[in-house]
């Protein structure tokens, strides 16, 4: 019996159906599976490193690289700071002694820093007293012998070498006041001269000896008295440690630059380390000394490298799944991240610990030319602010990690909070600051001693906002001048009322803002951007199910994979299809 056509066409028109609602099912179910893969993907990336173990048994290396680090730079920065203070203090000893021996007219009381000071600058008012001061310098160098210190000439053979006077000054500079004229030319001439002097012939006269050059204080801008020794410190031997041998370049000064009647003496010695050539049972310690330091300097440069590594492949594989996760927003929801969505893929704390491998692999590379004397220079400031900073931020990073803590990251998360409103308060507040120092270096620092510079000033004004030695201030303002006194009190009591009274407390009230919010935030729950609520929440259970361990690379062979190949993810990731059913669009 023949079938009906009108039936064949239903059968057909049915097995369509089926076929096409096959075929939607299965690209639907791979579309809902990438998807998913990617949702999984920025939960893990987001994960602290505590739950990325529960998810994948995954080892926080950056986290133990950053506990090995810490250990490692504070046990160099122990050891340097030891040694640094020796140097430092030895050095400053030496120069005290040096005034004592060369500077006419030094006393114990100028060694002592106290404030307000005790003495006023050691100066010299006569011509005379140029030339005294001149042979004293001579006289002491001469008899270096008799100076407890053990000091010795710069020559081989240890005889007094030629001291050196240069002079400043302009090229011509001549006053008569008693008819208001002066001849001038403001071009500085430097002229120098060996002083040399045998002392079989008696003790030497520095204005006889100067004679014939005619020096015209009247256009001396300064003058300069250079000379050396050679020394060897015994204070920083020890069981490993060698002495150290030093010589130190010293220059008198005397600056008459303001040409007020009074030239104002000061001495400085420049410290520069020589290699020693000291007794034979002293090599053997100074090897052990140098391998021991080596070591740990080569091993904190080494665990930084790696840190410097592994912080900058996360920042990078970030990036990756930060174009990836937008180029799938755009796709199936037509709406790109936020800008706040896209922050959230630039860690900050890896830029600062990268930011302070670069200064422990620099401070740290200075710091082993130190110890191997390669620098005969003093780099040993340069080497402290290098590990200094590394060492300060590196604990700085410690936050991070208890960030992850819901006790301490309340701080954490003030601080983000307020940072917008306190850098603007800031800002604000900056300019009348910046009013009231430029105001009162102008019209109290000729009277007043806090005010003698502008950096007096700014430092004068801060402590006074932190309440500190108020009475001090008001109590040293001279009375020379009946007005400025005045001035200076209702200087001062506007200045303290306005920033102790209002801004600080307008400052305080900004930070407890943000503070009540964030605390609102963990009873409420925390406002949820898009990327949130695309990746939706994660609980324990889902974390330690195993979920996240099918198809990982994230062992130690992925690890090292990732490091020869930034652009794995990327090649994962780069052929998402559009899904043909859009899911639920965040809000």
């Amino acid at each position: 019996m023949d079938s009906d056509p009108r039936d064949h066409a239903a059968i057909d028109e049915n097995d369509d159906e089926m076929i096409g609602a096959e075929t939607y099912f299965h690209s639907s179910t791979s579309a809902l599976l990438t998807e998913e893969r990617l949702r999984r993907k920025l939960q893990f990336h987001f994960m602290n490193p505590i739950e990325k173990w529960e998810a994948k048994r995954r080892i926080p290396y950056k986290f133990i690289v950053q506990l090995i680090k810490i250990v490692l730079v504070t046990m160099q920065l122990c050891l340097y700071s030891v040694t640094r203070y020796h140097h430092v203090n030895y050095t400053w000893d030496n120069r005290i002694s040096f005034s004592h021996l060369f500077l006419r007219g030094w006393d114990s009381t100028r060694e002592i820093n106290s404030y307000p000071p005790t003495a006023g600058p050691l100066a010299i008012y006569q011509m005379d007293d140029f030339y005294s001061t001149i042979d004293f310098a001579f006289d002491g160098y001469s008899n270096i012998s008799k100076a407890i210190g053990s000091y010795s000439y710069p020559n081989k053979d240890n005889i007094m070498s030629d001291m050196v006077l240069c002079l400043y000054s302009y090229k011509q500079g001549e006053i008569f006041g008693f008819n208001e004229s002066y001849i001038f030319n403001s071009e500085v001439v430097k002229s120098c001269s060996n002083i040399s002097h045998d002392l079989s012939q008696g003790g030497f006269n520095s204005k006889s000896y100067f004679e014939t050059q005619d020096i015209k204080f009247s256009a001396l801008l300064k003058a300069t008295l250079e000379f050396s020794l050679k020394t060897v410190n015994f204070r920083s031997a020890g069981r490993i440690s060698p002495p150290n041998c030093y010589q130190f370049d010293i220059t008198i000064l005397f600056d008459n630059q303001d040409h007020d009647g009074q030239m104002v003496l000061s001495l400085d010695a420049e410290p520069l380390r020589l290699n020693c050539k000291g007794v034979i049972e002293y090599i053997s310690g100074n090897e052990i000394n140098t391998l021991l330091r080596s070591i740990l300097n080569y091993l904190v440069i080494i665990i930084c490298l790696l840190s410097f590594t592994l912080c900058g492949r996360a920042i990078w594989r970030a990036q990756q799944l930060k174009y990836i996760t937008e180029s799938f927003f755009k796709l199936n929801f037509d709406k790109p991240l936020s800008n706040g969505d896209k922050r959230k893929f630039f860690n900050l704390w890896y830029i600062m610990i990268i930011v302070n491998d670069i200064l422990i692999i620099i401070g740290s590379s200075i710091q082993e030319q130190i110890e191997t004397e390669k620098f005969t220079s003093d780099q040993w400031n340069v080497c402290s602010v290098f590990l200094g900073l590394g060492n300060l931020l590196v604990w700085f990073g410690v936050l991070r990690y208890l960030g992850f803590f819901k006790t301490y990251n309340v701080v954490i998360l003030t601080l983000e909070k307020a940072a917008p409103q306190v850098a603007r308060f800031l800002l604000c507040a900056a300019l009348i600051y910046a009013g009231f120092t430029f105001c009162g270096w102008l019209v109290l620092g000729p009277y007043h001693l806090k005010f003698r510079s502008l950096s007096t000033t700014a430092e004068c004004l801060f402590s006074l906002i932190n309440g500190d030695d108020m009475f001090a201030t008001f109590t040293i303002m001279s009375n020379k001048s009946t007005m400025l006194w005045w001035f200076s009190r209702i200087y001062l009591y506007s200045f303290i009322s306005l920033y102790i009274y209002i801004i600080l407390s307008l400052f305080i009230s900004v930070i407890m803002d943000a503070y009540d919010t964030i605390k609102l935030y963990y009873q409420e729950g925390f406002p949820k951007s898009d990327l949130q609520i695309f990746i939706g929440d994660t609980n324990f259970e889902e974390v330690s199910s195993g979920i996240f361990r099918t198809g990982s690379s994230e062992s130690l062979g992925g690890l090292i994979k990732d490091l020869c190949c930034c652009k794995q993810i990327h090649r994962s990731y780069s052929t998402i299809p559009p899904t043909n059913s859009k899911p639920d669009q965040p809000v």
